[in-house]
Order: structure tokens, then sequence, then C-alpha cells
């Protein structure tokens, strides 16, 4: 072996080595120009290579690859308007003390009875509500009516002696066995039938 070639060797072997890594170089240089690479030759969706997966955190949504995101159901909130009528007593009106002096012990004033009538009224037409004993109230209407309002067996009135709160309906009316009167003490009732009150002459 001459000289030349004793000191080319060292040469010769690291040309392959050079060789590889230029290989290897274009390699990686070609798949980030290409990533991500459609086979069919069409543009392939984008992915997100750098999200987390439910696996390495578990608390994170899953994100799909070319998809849009979508909220979970139980994320999602429902807003509703709800207006509440507050139907305060009626204000007690002065007594005459004066007028009744020297008058006999008996009875006085007009009486009533019950006259059947549907099974609803208007809330806006309520001016005021007492009780009246037992489960039943006295509704006194704007046009001058009054309504005796029967609530269910298990209610009393004297728990709606400062008035109730009702739900605004649709129809704006207060039906039997269909809305509730809730009092300030919280106690829940339906009523379960109306009559009105009719004057009637001795």
């Amino acid at each position: 072996m001459n000289l030349v070639a004793v000191l080319l060797a060292p040469f010769a072997l690291l040309l392959p080595a050079a060789g590889g890594v230029e290989a290897r170089d274009e390699a990686v240089e070609t798949g980030r120009a290409d990533w991500p690479f459609d086979p069919a030759g069409a543009p392939a969706p984008m992915a997100y290579p750098d999200e987390p997966v439910a696996g390495d955190a578990p608390h994170w949504p899953t994100i799909l690859s070319g998809t849009g995101f979508e909220p979970d159901p139980a994320w999602q909130i429902r807003i509703e308007r709800r207006m509440t009528i507050r139907i305060t007593p009626l204000a007690p009106q002065p007594r005459r003390t004066d007028m009744l002096f020297g008058v006999p012990n008996r009875e006085i004033g007009p009486h009533f009875v019950e006259r059947k009538m549907g099974k609803c009224l208007t809330v806006s037409g309520i001016s005021g509500v007492q009780p009246n004993g037992g489960n039943r109230l006295l509704l006194f209407m704007r046009d001058q009516r009054i309504v005796s309002a029967e609530l269910e067996r298990s209610c009393t009135s004297r728990d709606f002696y400062s008035g109730f709160y009702l739900s605004k309906s649709n129809d704006g009316k207060l039906c039997v066995d269909r809305d509730t009167l809730l009092s300030r003490s919280g106690v829940n009732c339906k009523l379960s039938s109306i009559r009105q009150l009719v004057e009637v002459s001795d």
C-alpha cells in the first residue's frame, strides 16, 4: 500500500456517514414540507398533534381532527323568563262606631249567596284577598264582584292572611285545579272551586 492510499483511507470512511446525515436531514425537511400528507393527492384535514388527548389529560374535552368543537349537552344553559304576581290583602275599612250606638244587638248588613261561575278569573282583575275561615278565601275584584275561592282540603285560609304569590300564566288567568298559590310562609295550594257571592235583600 502506497503512502497516498494510507492518507486517504480515513477520509473514505467518513464519506458514507456524511451521506447518511444528509439523507436523514433531507427526509426530515421533506416530511416538514409535505406534512400533513394525503396519499390521494387531496389536502389533508388539519390535525392538532400537540393537543392533549383524554389519556394524557382526562379532565380536558377530547378535540377531534377535522371536526368543529361541540359543547356537551350538560353545559348548555336554558334561560326562561318568569313573572310572579302578588295579591295583597284588602286594606281594612274604618268602622263608624258612632253610627251603631243604640242599635239592637242583631245581625246587620246584607246577605250573600253563592252562585256558580266559570273556573277561571282574570288575575289583573283581582284587587285584594281576605281569609274567610276554614279553607276559603274572599277575592275582591276590581269590578266590585266578590268571589269565594275554596282551597284544597289540606290548606287553611289563615296561611294566606298576608296575601299570596302567583306565577303569571300564558292566558293571564287564575284557574281551578291548575294554578298554585304560594303564601309568604311557603305553603302551596290550588283552588278547588270558585263561586261568586251575590247580595240578596232580606
